[in-house]
């Protein structure tokens, strides 16, 4: 039986990173916090989901989701 090899692991990652939506003129869009996290696939990296809107029509809102996956980090079987 043959063992399963541990994938790509970033030490120095924070637990958090904050992801700011901005248009191509600079206005925020609004910003959404990523937690790391560990997928049920094995591979690790960062999740998060959210809205935001658009800051010239606040009426208009949407929700956003995020998947940040670290290439490598599922493994081998």
């Amino acid at each position: 039986m043959s063992e399963k090899k541990q994938g790509v692991r970033d030490e120095q990652a924070p637990q958090v990173i904050l992801a700011e939506l901005k248009d191509s003129s600079g206005k925020l869009w609004g910003v959404v916090a990523l937690d790391s996290k560990q997928f049920s696939t094995g591979s690790v990296g960062f999740y998060g989901n959210g809205k935001i809107m658009n800051p010239a029509n606040p009426a208009a809102k949407y929700q956003v989701g995020f998947n940040l996956t670290l290439i490598g980090s599922k493994g081998e079987a």
